[in-house]
């Protein structure tokens, strides 16, 4: 038969009509263009007739056998045989007839039958096709033979009938590039042409910078020594140590782009804690233009049900990111171990808190934890490896040595002590806030220490504001009972009377202790697990559950505070029945407890009144003031807690308190170790937006949040609600905001005191010593903090622990293996590093005849360049990373 053009002419829009608005959205996912599922039918036939790649050919080919009959009948085809090929070509030729008058295009059309030589695309993986069998009879199948280029499968061969195969497809990237319209603008072409120089210029002098010009960071000096230390070794194994808030990210992302641009790496593995996995995948992505998988469940999922079951995931990319907790799961690590055995060495290994792998006992050769075994088994497997720590050294050199021999066990053996800086020197970069602020370098803020004592009077709560810059001023906060004092003198006399002398049966006051100096909610729940588990039968922890808990990537603060409440209800069984007096206290406590556990204690009501200060006006747990705003400004917190149950009982005062202000339901954000990792970077963009656009202003978190997350956006104030123990998780906290490019030139992290609990007196003096000793002593500061926390979690808070941290942190300052192993390599030659580093770059400069005024006219004209769109968009300070 023969086309009627006079009737209709094929077309894709012409084609598409026919087609249901369900199968449109099915074709619209296929050619990978975006339509709205709302749109009428109309509007969709428009966007895929103007956006398909190839137009016509694309949409015929992924039409099936019925939709290409009804077409060719629809513009009066012969629609006869089974071949779509056919019946492809027939519309194909049809529309090519009708079209004849029209110039022909410079631009290669689509061939729907591959020939030797193409790539295409079958069974969801890259073939290149070796040889093309045509039909050897009228109604026979194409026989094509295929090689696979994808890196799980490389080299297996495959045989198809080419008719048969469900969305196959040959891959012509330079038929879908359209008809040229019009010559470019000299402007573009321009810019163009800069854009080839710069990507075609390789650095054969290992002095040279590449990275820092294809990265999108605001860049500081200091950052470039780690570079130029990495491209001086001849495998890059070093170690950054440098302070909280300096940039490690950064340091780490310009090493790995610089040795990837050298060719001298292929595969990389960063391993991390969980919470900042999402965090480093968005820092490489969007600072240096590097794509990197998150291996977990969900991958493993995604790429068995692409590739088959028998696909090894590590196989099928080469930069991922891993949890230390993922990988200490031994179905995830052995099939990594066995992708590296079979790979060239040209690897690098990213190890994030790289201290969590360093053995933590003072004996020569100490047991080795979990993580321990498995990061050495790893790393030995790697060329370059690049280790990450604010602390690399607790104090105990065989501890230290044995995570140095991890790096490079060429130059280091466990057991040996590192003899001097001189030894540490090429590997190791060690730089603290007020070494460089100490040489003119900007941009870090000043850290402010804000006590608010909570005093009870006859006419109820009183909250003293403390700062050492400001004189004090006093606020009243209503009436109320001293409940917190009241069940602290309790607790004391019940402890006195039923706390063994040693044994685990200590543990259950030490617990109660920490939960109500958390919250009287949180002692409730626990108090009430001790006096349910008073004489029962003796109760065993099972281990095994203990184990696969710790191997749980993300466990949930409320999971935390459940098992410690087992620990404690497991302990108290040990104990013998309490006398009449201990069983008299421990009843008065439980009726307390429970009376207001979910009251506004004093904390919560010095917080509130805080807000209300500075955030809205409106916010009150009583009637809100008349005429009051109900509004918020842009100003933003962090509260930090423990326990779950803390963090649980203060946002439901919190909300209680805003109920009826502006977008009260959006005001709230809660971080927690439980959250899916798309939570957390959904979380923290929003935290880190601007506040215009984003609602949220009070972000309540445990201690999931102290280690890696950057929060410093557009918040500069901290509350610790509760005050941890170890005192290197306070620093932690206050780093979430101090540090470098904060939003303001000030951050302030308050604390609370109360001066009629005992307790307090010792939760004071630890705060007081975080900043002291972390400025005086460095990295030997988490020495005293470890000490300290041993101290209190072996005998809880008493008064006579104030002398034994004095004691400790005199004999720590007197003696110190990590004084003299690691804080004397940063004692001299900070500046002259620095100087040098930059020598280097501004010689790079000149190499490459970088501009960065090019570089932006590059961007404007919708270039893009191996991460140059990053580069050439200055970060904000809320997006700047560590």
């Amino acid at each position: 038969m023969v086309a009627k053009y006079d009737v209709v002419p094929p077309s894709p829009r012409s084609v598409l009509e026919l087609l249901t608005k369900s199968r449109l959205l099915e074709l619209s996912r296929e050619l990978g263009v975006v339509v709205r599922s709302s749109a009428t039918k109309e509007e969709q036939v428009g966007v895929l007739a103007r956006k398909s790649p190839g137009s016509l050919a694309a949409i015929l080919r992924a039409l099936g056998r019925d939709e290409l009959k009804r077409a060719c009948r629809a513009h009066q085809l012969d629609d006869t045989g089974r071949s779509r090929e056919e019946l492809r070509g027939r519309i194909l030729q049809a529309c090519s007839a009708a079209n004849d008058t029209r110039e022909p295009s410079s631009l290669p059309s689509f061939r729907l039958t591959p020939l030797a030589g193409d790539i295409v695309n079958v069974r969801q993986r890259q073939y290149l096709v070796t040889e093309v069998v045509p039909p050897a009879s009228e109604g026979a199948m194409t026989v094509v033979r295929l090689v696979c280029l994808d890196d799980d499968a490389q080299g297996r061969p495959l045989e198809v009938l080419w008719e048969l195969e469900l969305g196959a497809r040959v891959v012509q990237p330079h038929a879908e590039l359209g008809e040229l319209a019009a010559l470019d603008e000299p402007s573009a072409f321009a810019a163009y042409f800069h854009a080839i120089k710069w990507n075609r210029v390789t650095a054969t002098d290992g002095k040279l910078f590449q990275a820092p010009f294809r990265a999108g960071i605001a860049l500081k000096s200091y950052q470039l020594t780690p570079l130029r230390k990495a491209l001086e070794l001849p495998r890059a194994n070093l170690f950054i140590a440098d302070d909280v808030g300096l940039g490690k990210t950064i340091e780490a992302g310009l090493v790995v782009q610089e040795l990837l641009l050298r060719q001298r790496i292929d595969w990389v593995l960063i391993v991390c804690p969980a919470s900042v996995t999402l965090q480093w995948k968005s820092e490489m992505e969007r600072r240096f233009g590097l794509s990197f998988e998150i291996y977990g469940r969900e991958l493993v999922a995604r790429r068995r049900q692409e590739r088959g079951f028998q696909v090894n995931p590590w196989s099928t990319h080469n930069r991922f990111i891993v949890s230390y907790q993922t990988f200490r799961r031994p179905e995830y690590r052995d099939a990594l171990l066995h992708e590296l055995d079979a790979r060239p060495k040209k690897s690098l290994l990213v190890l994030d808190e790289a201290h969590t792998a360093a053995p933590a006992t003072a004996s020569k050769y100490a047991l080795d934890s979990l993580t321990t075994k498995a990061i050495r088994d790893l790393s030995g497997r790697f060329e370059n490896r690049l280790f990450l720590s604010a602390t690399p050294h607790n104090g105990h050199s065989n501890s230290f040595s044995a995570l140095l021999e991890m790096l490079d066990p060429q130059r280091f053996l466990r057991g040996t002590v590192v003899s001097g800086p001189e030894q540490l020197a090429p590997v190791m970069v060690r730089r603290l806030k007020s070494d460089l602020t100490a040489l003119g370098t900007e941009g870090f803020p000043t850290r402010r220490l804000v006590q608010l004592d909570l005093v009870h009077g006859s006419a109820g709560w009183q909250v003293r504001t403390v700062r050492e810059d400001q004189p004090a001023t006093t606020r009243e906060l209503g009436s109320g009972e001293a409940v917190e004092v009241e069940l602290s003198a309790l607790l004391a006399r019940y402890t006195e009377l039923a706390c063994p002398a040693k044994g685990r049966g200590r543990l259950v006051f030490i617990n109660l202790q920490k939960r109500l100096l958390s919250s009287v909610e949180a002692f409730a729940r626990t108090l009430e697990k001790h006096a349910l588990s008073v004489g029962a039968k003796r109760l065993e922890l099972d281990a095994q559950e203990s184990q696969e808990l710790d191997l749980e990537d993300g466990i949930s603060s409320e999971a935390e505070d459940e098992r410690m409440e087992r620990q404690v209800a497991a302990a108290t069984t040990a104990l013998p029945a309490p006398e009449a007096d201990a069983a008299k206290l421990l009843e008065q406590m439980r009726r307390l407890a429970q009376r207001h556990r979910s009251s506004a204690d004093a904390k919560a009501r010095a917080l509130i009144a805080w807000i209300r200060e500075h955030q809205c006006a409106a916010a009150s747990l009583d009637e809100a003031p008349r005429g009051a705003s109900k509004s918020w400004t842009a100003r933003r917190v962090i509260v930090f807690t423990e326990y779950g149950h803390t963090k649980t009982y203060l946002r439901k005062l919190l909300e209680s308190a805003i109920e009826g202000t502006d977008r009260a339901q959006d005001r709230i954000r809660v971080f927690d170790g439980g959250m899916s990792e798309e939570n957390r970077a959904l979380l923290q963009e929003e935290f880190n937006g601007d506040p215009q656009v984003y609602p949220v202003r009070i972000l309540i978190a445990t201690d999931a949040a102290r280690e890696g997350v950057n929060l410093q956006g557009y918040c500069s104030d901290l509350f610790h609600y509760d005050i941890p123990w170890n005192p290197g998780r306070l620093e932690q906290r206050n780093g979430r905001i101090d540090r470098t490019l904060s939003f303001e030139d000030e951050v302030r992290c308050h604390y609370f005191f109360y001066p009629q609990r005992s307790e307090d007196e010792v939760l004071r003096a630890v705060v007081r010593k975080v900043g002291r000793i972390q400025r005086d002593l460095g990295s030997v500061g988490a020495v005293v903090f470890d000490g300290i926390a041993d101290t209190l979690e072996r005998t809880g808070i008493q008064r006579s622990v104030l002398g034994q941290i004095e004691e400790d942190e005199r004999s720590v300052r007197a003696s110190s293996r990590a004084a003299q192993e690691l804080e004397e390599a940063r004692a001299e030659g900070l500046d002259k590093e620095i100087q040098q580093a930059e020598r280097q770059l501004n010689e790079s400069k000149k190499l490459l005849d970088f501009d960065p005024k090019l570089l932006r006219e590059a961007i404007d004209v919708g270039l893009a360049w191996a991460g140059a769109g990053a580069l050439a968009r200055a970060p904000s300070p809320a997006e700047e990373p560590e």
